[in-house]
């Protein structure tokens, strides 16, 4: 089967500025049954700044040569030519010798891309931080280790340097990969080690922390805005240092690569919510395990807020409702609320139809509309009843400046739903996490008793 589509996704204008300087590319994609969606990969290529002018695909078993069959690649090199491609975007995990094959029919100087070095290429593009962009010399690392291992094998099996056209083979090679993941890793699990400590510190500060999840255009980032106090996070603060205040929010892939933290307008409880990269369909273990250490952010929050594009088909949601949960559930221990988004472009009963199927794999979830903010009171109030019980306190603390500076703290820490004066004497009854309870209780303890009058 051919999909044949000159023009998929050509409108590329706001994507690294004009289309006319981006680098020209065919999407291509093989499946051993059904049909081909070029969809998800002609966003990948938009994201990466490519302007895509041309599609095909193929319905077969793999071809150990060349992934597609033959006669395809011919049509595929055909469709170069027309359009005159620079790259072809294979939507597949494609081995480096049928990467070597594909290239070697067509036009010279065409590239040859497949799905995860295009995903490594965007993320690349993207990492602006120390953390992230060693998140991305890890994943190429990862990437790049079994090519280097098959080009070993396959030149001591054949004796001849270059076999097959895959380069000459440096032993040094491997073993150089294996030393830079290793000291990559000593360096990502330092900086995880501080992020937990501020993590700590800020929950010690009072703070809930709340994590959005889900897959890339799901309106994470939209979301987040609607959800964040008017008054950003001082990044300078020393209870929550380094804090970004906004987050993208454009029609893209990827436009959060690392973490974005705001703090969020809740009525008692103080939130901090963090944006992570979106989830994308078929990624491979190492490319995850590459990340893991932004993943951190949501596996160790208070809760998660699963967001899904309620704009899409039951199957497509389905699908990626079931991926999200094996890839949160494998560490995650905080609840999960699922959000339904971009509820405002359904058709009336659309989403009663859509909770009742899929009530197997999103059990009760809530329906906003980031865009208009429609249900979104409705999230703030199931988010605070979602996160971890606070306790209730009561004290009674002498006047004195030590005690209203206490109080003042509680304010700061915890929520106040009452505060007295009455013979020189202050009651303060007030909820807070139970470690910020226990702290109050030995500040009380430590007061001195107010001076007589």
């Amino acid at each position: 089967m051919t999909d044949d589509i000159e023009g998929v996704g050509s409108t590329t204008d706001d994507v690294d500025g004009a289309a006319s300087t981006a680098r020209r590319a065919i999407v291509a994609k093989r499946v051993d049954a059904g049909t081909a969606d070029l969809t998800e990969i002609s966003k990948l290529a938009a994201a990466a700044g490519y302007e895509v002018v041309g599609g095909l695909s193929q319905t077969r078993t793999e071809d150990a040569a060349f992934m597609f069959g033959e006669g395809k690649v011919a049509e595929l090199r055909d469709l170069v030519r027309r359009t005159d491609a620079d790259a072809v975007i294979v939507d597949n995990d494609v081995g480096p010798y049928q990467t070597f094959n594909i290239g070697g029919k067509l036009p010279e100087g065409v590239e040859v891309i497949d799905r995860f070095t295009l995903i490594l290429e965007i993320f690349g593009q993207r990492a602006n931080t120390r953390k992230a962009q060693l998140q991305v010399e890890l994943a190429e690392l990862r990437y790049e280790l079994p090519r280097a291992e098959a080009k070993a094998s396959l030149a001591k099996r054949d004796e001849r340097p270059g076999f097959m056209g895959l380069g000459e083979y440096d032993e040094s090679v491997e073993r150089d990969i294996k030393r830079q993941i290793s000291e990559i890793r000593d360096e990502l699990d330092s900086i995880a080690s501080k992020e937990e400590a501020r993590r700590e510190q800020r929950r010690d500060s009072g703070f809930d922390l709340v994590a959005l999840a889900g897959y890339t255009n799901a309106g994470k980032s939209t979301l987040m805005r609607r959800l964040a106090a008017e008054i950003d996070v001082d990044e300078n603060a020393d209870r929550h240092p380094d804090l970004d205040t906004t987050a993208e929010s454009q029609d893209m892939l990827f436009t959060t690569l690392g973490t974005t933290t705001r703090r969020a307008e809740m009525k008692k409880r103080d939130v901090l919510l963090t944006d992570t990269v979106g989830f994308i369909s078929d990624l491979p273990h190492w490319l995850v395990e590459s990340f893991e250490s932004t993943l951190d952010s949501v596996y160790r929050a208070d809760l998660v807020l699963l967001v899904v594009d309620a704009s899409e088909s039951v199957e497509a949601m389905r699908e990626k409702l079931v991926t999200s949960h094996d890839t949160l559930y494998e560490r995650n221990e905080a609840p999960i609320v699922t959000v339904f988004n971009k509820v405002d472009q359904l058709a009336p009963g659309e989403l009663a139809d859509k909770r009742a199927a899929l009530s197997g794999v999103a059990p009760d979830p809530v329906a906003v509309s980031a865009k208009t903010g429609a249900g979104v009171a409705e999230l703030r109030d199931r988010v605070e009843d979602e996160l971890p019980d606070w306790e209730r306190e009561r004290l009674v603390l002498p006047v004195s400046d030590d005690a209203m500076s206490l109080v003042s703290w509680i304010h700061d820490h915890g929520h106040v739903d009452d505060e007295a004066y009455a013979n020189d004497q202050v009651t303060v009854d007030f909820q807070a996490k139970p470690s910020i309870v226990a702290r109050a209780r030995s500040k009380a303890a430590a007061l001195a008793p107010a001076e007589s009058t």
